[in-house]
């Protein structure tokens, strides 16, 4: 079977599958790491905990949670250890949320007002800060410090890819290149992190702990194209709310297709993206000429690449159990609708 029929097979299977059914063969953890985490964000802060009982009424995916059990159970048996670095993940990503939010003067959150509209910015600074120590604290109160610095090294790296964004925002000095250092650091640093995290609760295995954190950097470089082909879709989501167009962000869809304009197509293109306030005749100008020059192909093709990438370093691995179910979850992830 050639490589298109088989991509074109896979993509036609997984589109059937819903969420719940790819994380079907870890949904006793996920249950049993809900608990886990609910236990250790309590808080006997009156605000505090009223916050934070808001907060656990938005649930999420569990796509990162997902990876590290998915993760664990290729290389050995879940048990403490991987409840635990699930939850360090899952306190740094809603911590990230949470400042990002505040950041982005965001007023809303999965379908909930965000807790910086509600209890203003302070408390979602304070609350983010919060669950990022809860994150360091169970780490050392069960000596897990190899799960530490993966989770430390991910922090860091998130941190320097945004700032990294702000510098590079301006149209003119976004590249191909640039574009994927900031998304390697600001969204696959910590799905590698789960990768490696998952890796770590059962096995030591050093050539398996090497290999893992390269391949989720790959899937999280995917998971994030797939994320900014939505901006430019039609079909999928319904009616795209063209986000990073609004907000001038410069994606992969789009610089390839500045690549493969006229000088003058890039002229106008780049106008129109400078503008801070766009109407939805600019907007449309903006998506027409992306699809034109096949700029949302040629974003899905490298998002196939890092994918096929990442799953074909898995297969050299000493995968014990599981390789499927992790495969079902990575097809997911790129065939998504939202």
């Amino acid at each position: 079977m050639n490589q298109e029929v088989f991509l074109e097979n896979t993509q036609t299977l997984v589109k059937k599958d819903t969420l719940k059914e790819v994380t079907a063969p870890v949904q006793e953890s996920l249950s049993i790491f809900r608990s886990f985490f609910k236990k250790e964000i309590r808080s006997d802060v009156f605000l505090l905990d009223q916050v934070i009982n808001y907060l656990l009424r938005q649930k999420g995916k569990e796509i990162r949670p997902t990876l590290v059990f998915m993760t664990a159970r290729m290389f050995g048996k879940v048990d403490q250890r991987s409840f635990i670095a699930a939850t360090m993940i899952e306190l740094l990503h809603t911590a990230t949320l949470i400042h990002d939010d505040v950041v982005d003067e965001a007023d809303k959150r999965r379908g909930f007002l965000s807790i910086n509209k509600i209890w203003r910015n302070k408390a979602g600074v304070l609350l983010g800060d919060f669950l990022l120590s809860k994150g360091l604290l169970i780490a050392l109160d069960h000596n897990e410090y190899q799960l530490l610095h993966v989770l430390s090294d991910a922090v860091k790296k998130m941190s320097e890819g945004e700032l990294r964004q702000l510098k590079t925002s301006n149209l003119f000095n976004m590249t191909e290149g640039r574009y994927f250092q900031i998304i390697s650091e600001k969204t696959a640093s910590l799905i590698s992190a789960c990768c490696q995290c998952g890796a770590i609760a059962t096995t030591d295995d050093e050539t398996v702990l090497s290999e893992i954190k390269q391949i989720g950097l790959n899937i999280g470089i995917a998971f994030q194209i797939k994320d900014d082909l939505f901006d430019y879709g039609i079909d999928d989501i319904g009616k795209p709310k063209r986000n990073d167009i609004r907000e001038r962000k410069v994606t992969l869809p789009l610089i390839y297709a500045l690549e493969h304009a006229t000088r003058m197509e890039r002229l106008t293109v780049r106008r129109l993206m400078r503008k801070r306030k766009k109407t939805g005749k600019d907007i449309d100008r903006i998506v027409s000429f992306v699809h034109e020059k096949r700029g949302l192909q040629l974003a899905e093709e490298k998002m196939k690449m890092f994918t096929e990438s990442a799953l074909n370093s898995l297969k050299a691995l000493p995968v014990v159990s599981g390789y499927e179910d992790f495969e079902a979850l990575v097809n997911y992830i790129i065939t998504r609708k939202k």
